[in-house]
């Protein structure tokens, strides 16, 4: 069975556990370590996976893998986690969790603006770039990633402390 089979029928058997605990399958990844194998699994929800949940989708994701035996009686390592701020956005649904957050853009024709999440819907999303609201379809992304900040604008929906776009 190939590495993009396993995985595909790993998430076959996983999302409806993980769906059941109120949360989203966002990825699984096998790889090889030694005679051993590492199943990460990333898991997320609208309000953020708490512990508790993470720790409820591992004991039954473990519990499914070893009732299943998709990895054909090999060892594995389970990792339950969710995703980091590296997580590009490629889904509606990440967009949303991101509402106010700022993000970087690469679009499909290479240009690249920076600015703040306003809202999202399922085809596009809304930004504050450098106070002027700008809808994004989903379509004319290449790339997008959540920007760290050390120093995020209160809560209080100040979008307007978006830096200046970088359109080249």
């Amino acid at each position: 069975m190939s590495k993009a089979s396993d995985r595909d029928d790993l998430a076959q058997l996983l999302e409806p556990l993980v769906r059941a605990q109120g949360l989203d399958l966002e990825h699984v990844d096998i790889t090889p370590a030694g005679r051993r194998r590492v199943v990460r699994v990333v898991v997320d929800a609208d309000s953020g996976a708490s512990l508790d949940a993470v720790a409820h989708v591992s004991q039954a994701v473990s519990a499914a893998l070893d009732e299943a035996d998709l990895l054909g009686g090999q060892s594995y390592t389970l990792e339950v986690t969710s995703p980091g701020v590296d997580r590009p956005l490629t889904l509606p649904r990440h967009w949303r969790r991101n509402a106010g957050r700022l993000v970087r853009v690469r679009r499909g024709d290479g240009r690249e603006l920076t600015g703040r999440v306003i809202s999202a819907g399922d085809d596009s999303a809304e930004l504050d770039v450098a106070g002027t609201k700008t809808e994004l379809a989903y379509a004319d992304v290449a790339k997008a990633l959540v920007q760290v900040e050390f120093n995020r604008p209160a809560a209080s929906g100040d979008a307007g402390s978006a830096p200046t776009d970088e359109e080249a």
